[in-house]
């Protein structure tokens, strides 16, 4: 009689991933000397841990003390560091208490979901989308709730849309700035938003995970300092260039505090003693991050500039983050296929669009640009001679 399969087991791939082992497929067959492959599908800084937080981390196992288990919610100096960062950044009033240490945002997510929802319960997001919010939602048994957004609202979900919602959801998911789009709410849409849900009733979670990687158009709104019953998901990741670290944080409503605690202890234990040494670390190296932010505000600008003659001009605003959203609709109607192409007649890795919109992101693909300044200067040049145009020195 054969085995069961668990319906957790069914989640959809997250595409990216697979694009990234197809990139280090074709980098490893390239001959000597031949051009490498750009590397424009990744959403992880081309920059490592700053040197203060390198440094931290060594410090502390040179000490030999043992790097163990920590309380489920973190170190306390950790929690009281990020809580700090709230009032510095936002001027926002966040208790310790109330901020708990995760296993990067990818651990914050399933600990919110299942705190906050229960199984059949609706979860709003706009599309495009993050992909594993919906898929780590799918695994729970809740239902994603996509609203379909576009140019006209910057990609973004409008109270309108909500209001619209009948029977309305359990759940928002809002991202400013988001992935793929790049683009953030002004302070007072993302205000409103919050207080909609508030009346609502509905548990708004906030990712801000790419807070600190903006770039002056639209500033920046969290959860955290205009609703009391959000959820508000952050990263080590992004902003403070430490992927694999894999430590996040979580700012909590009060009434979630003890069952994501409960939920933290039974499911992780706790995030890794020796990231949250490097991670508090972190937040006095701002002169070396601020020095890659300048990093990615010349890579988007340049591409902003250079892409739309190279054929590709239909781009997002990219108020934050670190991606280009792009319709290449009329250039093909298979984002899959053109990325593939890409691939291996240009060698560039970008992301088909499909992975953040299932149903529309077939004309669509997503550029990403926090790898080295020198090859997003060449991605043009590239995708020009690839498709024929003049490109950037021939406009």
């Amino acid at each position: 009689m054969p085995l069961k399969v668990g319906r957790g087991a069914e989640a959809p791939p997250f595409l990216v991933m697979d694009v990234i082992s197809a990139a280090n497929r074709r980098a490893a067959a390239l001959p000597p000397g031949a051009p490498g492959i750009l590397r424009m599908e990744v959403g992880q800084p081309g920059t490592g841990a700053p040197r203060g937080a390198a440094e931290a981390a060594i410090r502390a196992l040179s000490a030999g003390a043992p790097m163990g288990y920590t309380e489920a919610f973190g170190r306390p100096s950790l929690r009281a560091r990020i809580a700090r960062h709230y009032a510095e950044r936002y001027g926002a009033a966040v208790p310790e208490a109330r901020v708990a240490v995760t296993v990067g945002a990818s651990g914050a997510f399933p600990l919110a979901f299942l705190a906050a929802f229960d199984p059949g319960d609706a979860v709003a997001m706009a599309a495009p989308f993050y992909p594993p919010y919906a898929n780590i939602l799918t695994a729970l048994g809740m239902r994603p709730l996509l609203l379909p957004c576009g140019p006209e609202t910057r990609w973004q979900p409008t109270v309108a849309m909500l209001e619209a919602l009948d029977p309305r959801p359990a759940g928002l998911i809002l991202a400013s700035p988001c992935n793929p789009a790049g683009t953030m709410l002004p302070p007072a849409e993302f205000a409103a938003i919050a207080a909609w849900c508030e009346r609502a009733g509905i548990r708004l979670v906030s990712d801000e995970i790419y807070h600190g990687l903006t770039y002056g158009t639209v500033p920046e709104t969290t959860a955290a300092a205009v609703s009391a019953s959000a959820i508000v998901v952050n990263s080590f990741s992004k902003y403070f260039s430490m992927t694999g670290w894999r430590i996040g944080w979580l700012v909590l409503p009060e009434d979630l505090v003890r069952p994501v605690e409960c939920l933290a202890q039974n499911l992780f234990i706790s995030a890794p003693h020796v990231a949250q040494v490097a991670a508090e670390a972190a937040f006095d190296c701002g002169e070396e991050l601020e020095a890659n932010i300048a990093r990615y505000r010349r890579a988007r600008a340049g591409l902003l500039q250079a892409l739309p003659r190279a054929g590709f001009d239909r781009l997002s605003p990219a108020d934050g983050a670190f991606y280009l959203w792009a319709d290449v609709g009329h250039l093909t109607n298979d984002s899959v296929a053109f990325c593939q192409r890409m691939l291996a007649e240009a060698g560039i890795a970008a992301t088909p669009g499909v992975d953040f919109d299932r149903e529309r992101g077939h004309r669509f693909l997503r550029f990403s640009y926090c790898g080295p300044e020198a090859d997003m200067a060449e991605a043009p040049r590239r995708l020009a001679a690839w498709l024929g145009r003049p490109g950037p020195e021939g406009a």
